[in-house]
């Protein structure tokens, strides 16, 4: 027997249905020779430290650094876990060969590799690595597994991430807590958490201490277009003034007319975090957020596996995308320029030397149907849009620029043309975004005529008043990407992927260290913008050490990560360079001096913005929950209806359609845990006509509308 373990019950399901095994058993599927049971995420964690002595269970400031001589690992204390883990285990024991099904990632790895060896396997063990959940993928999947050993560098990298955060969370959060939290506050530190809040309160003390100054600009109108002064900005009205007075009394000349043709590149394919800062541009969406609508897609089949840092394909699936663009139904006038002649296969959408784990985030051919939330739609529709037109042409267009002169004083202009859309096509029918530089932006459109280099002619010459802005706070959006790039602002896409090495987080943990920050409160939201709280700025103004706050050192922990992942590094030496430095860091807090810790209450801002709609919770899985009837036996789903697993004896069953209407899985869960559904209405076949009603249980466990 091969047993295949997957990640969660609902991707168990999917495989289980491919290989056959369709009987279901308390806590896994079986047939066809297979056994496919699944975890919950993780199951296991590594130890806590009262788990290596009792010594450790109070914090005390003279008993760190902890350092374990082994790090262990245990089961997460819940009662599902617990049982769930003993079905893996005794499915272990019987196999013959397993199957590690985990999401094809180093979390998904590191979660499969601490259950099976908390199980003590010693089995074969074989990997299915997929990108996405179709039947097509599961299948090519199986006729290609590759042996568990491919895999070590990835779950001896997550592992050491695993210790590398625990070494330094546990230790720097209990030291700096008992040395200036004074009993009030629990001070948390992460080895991520604090780099990215500390690029959080350095903008904001940036912004607190900006001065707004005002300056004006000298401008004139010539020919209906506006030109700017090339000189540098006035401090004063008075100054400006006799420019103004200079410009009226000389002529203005045309020094040079030139314009040049070029090209604006194709967008790329979204990576993970590509995709949130996009929704979180045009939509406010959360990043959270963002990974469940994404998650909730891929495990629909409707995308491709979506935490992915790279924004390329491989080769290999340069053959499937025409098939995906003819699937793609709803898109079809956008697909079909692109239909009509081959594919055009670009280095800068397939290229095997920049594909991680995973290729960037597409469409599959399993196109979405109605049933999807507003969010999902929105998403899967930023996913197709930006997968259409990495084929189209490169957008080409025309810049102009035109440098003149009133006396001695050089004026210019600019002015953009788009010449043949090319990809810009795609999004023509979508609303321009709003820009936050109006005027500049009106100066870039305005259509500019042919000048003449060396003529003249009357000119209207007007003064600019401007303020001086500070810097803008962060968003989701900006903040991802300075997570990305450990803080350096980088615009240019291809400067940007050589740096995600270095970035810090990983695209699939970037945004819970957000959500984290705003459970801490040392973070709050005030509309789109990222603020950092007075308990947040003081928490970085305590932590005298840089190396728990730059982006760049954490960056560079980054980096080694990637590399143990390559086979580059050893985990053992990354391990013994956090427990130096933990070592270094103790002492120096220890002998330091103690400051006080005031805990700021902050003020809840009230405003009034559109509220993100909840995430929908994923409902359980029936093979999760026990028979109401029996309550001995877990329940199982068939082609009509749900019911007990021991049918024979406990007789407990539901139909799909009950009274002439066809329930939901959510009334039907509804019905099952909590004996009742809301009012429904659309009944058809009630005896006593009823249309409308509570379904819920009789003694007998029948049901009825009482």
């Amino acid at each position: 027997m091969k047993l295949c373990i997957a990640e969660k019950p609902s991707v168990a399901r999917d495989i289980a249905k491919v290989l056959g095994a369709n009987a279901p058993k308390q806590g896994y599927m079986e047939g066809n020779g297979y056994c496919v049971t699944w975890t919950f995420g993780h199951l296991c964690t590594l130890k806590e430290p009262h788990d290596y002595g009792p010594q450790y269970k109070s914090w005390n400031l003279f008993l760190l650094p902890i350092i374990p001589s082994n790090f262990g690992i245990k089961l997460i204390p819940n009662k599902g876990v617990e049982n769930q883990f003993k079905i893996i285990e005794r499915l272990v024991g019987e196999c013959d060969e397993v199957i590690n099904c985990g999401d094809a990632g180093q979390e998904g790895e590191l979660i499969q590799r601490w259950v099976l060896q908390k199980a003590k396997c010693n089995k074969p063990i074989q990997r299915l690595w997929i990108s996405s959940l179709t039947e097509e993928a599961i299948k090519e999947g199986f006729a290609n597994l590759k042996p568990a050993e491919d895999y070590k560098n990835l779950y001896l990298a997550g592992n050491a991430r695993a210790i590398g955060d625990w070494l330094l969370g546990i230790n720097a959060t209990r030291l700096f807590t008992k040395k200036f939290g004074g009993n009030k506050a629990v001070l948390s530190i992460g080895r991520v958490q604090t780099p990215t809040l500390a690029m959080l309160v350095q903008r904001q003390k940036e912004i607190d201490s900006f001065t707004i100054e005002e300056y004006w600009e000298l401008k004139t109108k010539y020919r209906d277009v506006i030109f700017n002064a090339a000189i540098d900005r006035l401090k004063t009205l008075e100054r400006a003034e006799k420019g103004l007075e200079y410009l009226k009394q000389n002529p203005f000349e045309i020094v040079s007319f030139e314009i040049k043709e070029g090209k604006e590149k194709n967008p790329r394919l979204f990576d993970l975090t590509g995709l949130q800062v996009e929704a979180n541009k045009r939509f406010g969406y959360s990043a959270e957020n963002t990974l469940n609508y994404i998650q909730s897609l891929y495990e629909k089949k409707h995308v491709t596996y979506p935490r992915v840092d790279t924004t390329y394909l491989s080769e290999s699936l340069y053959p499937k995308i025409e098939g995906i663009l003819r699937k793609m139904s709803f898109y079809q006038e956008l697909a079909a320029p692109l239909l009509a002649a081959p594919i055009p296969k670009s280095k800068a959408v397939f290229d095997d030397t920049k594909v991680t784990d995973h290729h960037a985030i597409i469409p599959t051919e399993i196109p979405p149907s109605q049933n999807l939330s507003r969010e999902e739609k929105l998403i899967y529709d930023l996913i197709a849009k930006r997968f259409i037109s990495v084929f189209y042409p490169e957008c080409k267009i025309s810049n102009t620029l035109v440098e003149a002169k009133v006396g001695t004083i050089p004026f210019k202009t600019s002015g953009k043309q788009i010449l043949e859309p090319g990809w810009r096509a795609v999004y023509a029918k979508e609303l321009k975004e709003e820009s936050n530089d109006k005027e500049k932006e009106k100066e870039e459109e305005q259509a500019i005529p042919e000048f003449t280099v060396g003529e003249t002619g009357p000119h209207d010459p007007l003064i600019h008043q401007g303020k001086t802005s500070p810097p803008k706070p962060y968003t989701e959006a900006t903040l991802l990407r300075a997570m990305e790039t450990a803080g350096k602002q980088v615009e240019d896409e291809e400067l940007r992927e050589l740096l995600k090495n270095n970035g810090i987080g990983r695209p699939s943990t970037r945004a819970n260290i957000i959500e984290t920050l705003f459970k801490r409160k040392y973070i709050e939201k005030k509309r789109k913008n990222l603020i950092a709280t007075q308990t947040g700025i003081q928490l970085i103004d305590t932590i005298e050490d840089e190396l728990l706050k730059s982006p760049e050192l954490t960056g560079e922990w980054e980096l080694k990560l990637r590399k143990i992942e390559k086979g580059e590094y050893e985990a053992n030496q990354f391990k013994e360079e956090l427990i130096q430095m933990v070592t270094e860091l103790t002492k120096k807090v220890v002998d330091g001096k103690a400051k006080v810790f005031t805990l700021h209450e902050e003020k809840e801002v009230k405003e009034k913005k559109k509220r993100e709609p909840a995430v929908k919770k994923e409902l359980q899985s029936w093979e999760e929950i026990k028979c109401p009837k029996c309550k001995e036996h877990q329940l199982m789903k068939g082609k009509t209806a749900v019911g007990c697993s021991d049918f024979k004896n406990c007789g407990f069953k539901v139909s799909f359609e009950i009274f002439g209407k066809k329930l939901s899985d959510k009334q039907l869960m509804d019905l099952v845990l909590k004996g009742k559904t809301s009012k429904l209405k659309g009944f058809s076949a009630h005896p006593e006509s009823l249309t409308e009603g509570v379904l819920s249980f009789n003694d007998q466990f029948g049901v009825i509308i009482p």
